[in-house]
């Protein structure tokens, strides 16, 4: 691999280069890729659950032929290109932890995950783009979300020791493999970290840090704050060469949020939940990344289309005014997707798209996937369940279900949508593949090639002046 201008390190409040020069990363994440999701490439569910499905449907060579074409599509040295072009200089990059492991040999590290990361980190480094190593599933699910690729509503990861060490083997075996290479700005050990008791974070934290030290003594660790990175009240003491990362979603962002107008009661709302966040990196005078936010788009056809989205283009340079005071690294969610948040998106047109329109279609009536989800056409289905379970179950013994500011809503929407009728779903997804040849498979993974998506212009502008303003 080409070898960067030397490890970057933590000094103070800051990262700096091996000159001691501030260096401040701004970028987006690769989410979709290494790590698929829901909304991001249209599936219902969970990762896991779709690849089993389209395997029984297309057989294993089809099934390996459309994934390694898709991988080596959604992310070339183009995509690399557009993004230095952009002025920004760092890429998450979320990975699947079944890249590496498989359950059945839990202790085995499969090779060829490295060779997909490899790909990625060289292409980026050619652009002089800075990664930063996600690892955005564990075995057991270290989180409730459906990001987490586990199929439970509970993270097991936080119950089982065997599963935590697994956690712990896997990044020794990457940092030694990486331990050398300097484009790579870091490795954040684990996304969006749910541990009900909290506690038990803390300590695999303090077990992972030591064992990752132990082989590669260099490079910055990016620590995730507990409960999907936005509460750090557990958290009592730093550990060296690390910077704390928030998650600053807002909900002004989203169909079912209020809409931002700008006013002043807003920008307080975000200032407040900016600084509720980083209080401990505050008070322990350590960085601060925020390693995701930026709010999800409308398509075209929707009503109030233009003016939804720039709402929301608003609420986003009002985030980046904030980041920029306090002079922050940041990587917003995400690049490339089917329509919902990516600077780069699949073109309507393309043949995967058109494919899967009608599916598309159903998943959004039915409000599917939680992310930037709108209830209209189903609501009176499932609203009658939640109030049902209201009148019964004791309001204490609701607010006891962690995380606790999902509501019991959000707790039913998990269980009933993002997983018994997703997973069901996951059979029709699979269906739209059926008798697909080898010709067609390659066509619809190349639907993500950057020549044949399209750009969202008024975000990617935002984020090149904010690149150019800053001057890093």
């Amino acid at each position: 691999m080409a070898n960067g201008p030397g490890y970057l390190k933590v000094q103070g409040v800051d990262v700096v280069d091996p000159n001691g020069e501030k260096v401040i990363l701004k970028g987006a994440a690769t989410g979709g890729h290494l790590n698929m999701e829901n909304f991001i490439t249209g599936y219902p569910g969970h990762e896991h659950e779709m690849r089993l499905a389209l395997l029984e449907v297309l057989g294993q060579e089809k099934y390996d032929f459309f994934f390694d074409k898709f991988l080596d599509y959604f992310f070339t040295g183009a995509d690399a290109k557009l993004f230095a072009s952009l002025g920004l200089n760092a890429i998450r990059i979320p990975i699947n932890h079944r890249h590496f492991m498989d359950d059945e040999k839990p202790f085995a590290i499969k090779q060829d995950g490295f060779k997909l990361v490899d790909r990625v980190v060289e292409l980026c480094a050619a652009e002089g783009i800075y990664t930063i190593l996600d690892m955005h599933t564990f075995p057991g699910g270290q989180n409730q979300g459906w990001h987490s690729d586990s199929g439970l509503h509970r993270a097991l990861f936080w119950e089982n020791w065997d599963l935590q060490e697994r956690g712990i083997k896997l990044w020794v075996e990457i940092a030694k493999h990486y331990k050398d290479n300097t484009w790579i700005a870091g490795y954040n050990p684990m996304n969006e970290p749910a541990d009900p008791i909290h506690h038990r974070l803390q300590s695999w934290y303090a077990r992972v840090e030591p064992a990752i030290r132990g082989v590669d003594p260099h490079h910055i660790l990016w620590l995730d704050g507990n409960t999907y990175s936005m509460d750090f009240t557990a958290f009592k003491t730093v550990l060296p060469n690390c910077v704390y990362a928030i998650h600053d979603y807002s909900t002004m962002g989203f169909p079912a949020g209020t809409p931002y107008t700008g006013s002043a009661a807003q920008k307080d709302i975000l200032r407040k939940q900016y600084e509720r966040k980083v209080e401990f990196m505050r008070e322990h005078k350590v960085p601060i990344w925020n390693g995701e936010f930026g709010p999800v788009y409308a398509s075209p056809g929707e009503t109030g289309y233009n003016a939804t989205n720039q709402q929301r283009y608003d609420l986003l340079g009002e985030q980046l005014s904030i980041y920029k005071q306090d002079q922050i690294c940041w990587s917003i969610w995400l690049y490339k997707d089917i329509g919902f948040q990516g600077m780069v998106y699949a073109n309507p047109d393309s043949a995967y798209m058109k494919l899967l329109k009608p599916f598309l279609a159903k998943k959004k009536r039915l409000g599917l996937d939680k992310w930037g989800r709108d209830d209209q056409h189903v609501r009176h289905i499932y609203d009658p369940l939640v109030e049902h379970l209201r009148e019964e179950i004791p309001e204490v013994s609701q607010k006891r279900r962690y995380p606790q500011h999902w509501g019991l809503e959000g707790h039913v929407h998990r269980v009933v949508r993002e997983l018994l009728v997703s997973e069901l779903l996951t059979y029709e997804f699979a269906s739209y593949f059926e008798g697909k040849s080898f010709e067609e498979l390659d066509e619809l993974a190349a639907s993500f090639k950057l020549e044949n998506c399209l750009k969202r212009d008024g975000l990617n502008k935002i984020l090149q002046e904010d690149a150019g303003l800053s001057g890093s």
